[in-house]
């Protein structure tokens, strides 16, 4: 990456518009009991702002938006998506695209690697190379332990297309079960990650009061050819292909629960027309914290400034 690279990535950062968005407030722990502040100034003499423990560090994390057309041409894309086990300790029964915290040994120098280098993917995600390495790793790795999608080929032009030898779902075991990572199981096999497969698209950060917090890059990336995404984990209890309007509308009516980052992602798959077209678009990538907030009639909902 060149000076002129770098410098232009920060001139896009200082000129992105923010938008403040308003939000149902997640059914998570910590905020349930966050207290919030009030999102007018009070017009009479404030009460002292309650004592709460420090924030936790959060967590790096990686999850990816894996689209494909409709099945009409021209209709728009179709999004893969999880929901959640009961179980789970962090957003139980929730609609979300497959992911998960990044693995120390994500970030290791024998990744075998292909596309941007890893110089011009700490660019991209404004952060040393050491973090953008394990970011764009884990959302790799992810995707193939969540639902057996590898973003790999034998050389930087090629992608495998057929993973239903069972020498696939061995590995693929490893790999979940930290066995083997993800560099190891690349390099048995002779494959290269192709990290050309991936844009990033936003960043989230779990609001201060939740004890298990996440700062989560979201990326997009296109269905490899040949190849079928499947549920086959034990953090997820369905597993699908879903048009972004319909489960927008499932919200809506109650009838599915999603995060808010998960809300403005749909919202924007809903609006594109063609998947290479939104997985090749460069949004602002810019860290979003919502934070919890009190209208005057005492109700709480979460409060953030979205780049658009």
């Amino acid at each position: 990456m060149t000076p002129a690279d770098a410098a232009g990535a920060g001139d896009l950062a200082s000129a992105v518009t923010l938008t403040t968005r308003h939000f149902p407030l997640p059914d998570l722990p910590g905020l349930r009991a966050a207290p919030g502040v009030p999102s007018e100034p009070a017009t009479d003499r404030p009460s002292p702002p309650p004592v709460l423990p420090p924030p936790v560090t959060p967590r790096p994390a990686a999850t990816v938006m894996l689209v494909r057309p409709r099945p009409t041409p021209g209709a728009g894309v179709e999004v893969f998506m999880l929901r959640r086990a009961r179980t789970m300790a962090f957003a139980p029964d929730v609609l979300v695209f497959p992911g998960g915290g990044v693995d120390a040994r994500d970030a290791g120098v024998d990744v075998p690697w292909a596309g941007p280098d890893p110089d011009t993917w700490a660019a991209w995600l404004d952060c040393d190379v050491a973090a953008a390495r394990g970011l764009v790793v884990a959302a790799a790795r992810e995707v193939f332990e969540e639902c057996g999608v590898l973003l790999a080929g034998t050389g930087p032009r090629d992608v495998i297309t057929d993973l239903t030898d069972p020498v696939w779902a061995r590995a693929r075991a490893a790999v979940e079960a930290r066995e083997s990572s993800f560099a190891e199981f690349l390099a048995a096999h002779d494959l290269v990650l192709r990290t050309d497969l991936l844009r990033p698209h936003a960043r989230w950060i779990t609001p201060e009061p939740e004890p298990r917090r996440y700062d989560t890059a979201f990326f997009a990336a296109l269905l490899p050819t040949g190849q079928q995404p499947d549920g086959h984990t034990s953090e997820a209890v369905h597993a699908e292909w879903v048009v972004p309007g319909e489960v927008l509308e499932a919200a809506r009516s109650g009838s599915a629960t999603l995060l808010p980052p998960t809300i403005v992602a749909l919202e924007r798959l809903d609006a594109a027309t063609d998947p290479a077209a939104f997985v090749a678009a460069r949004p602002a990538y810019v860290a979003v914290t919502p934070e919890v907030e009190v209208d005057p009639q005492g109700r709480r909902h979460l409060t953030a400034r979205i780049p658009t």
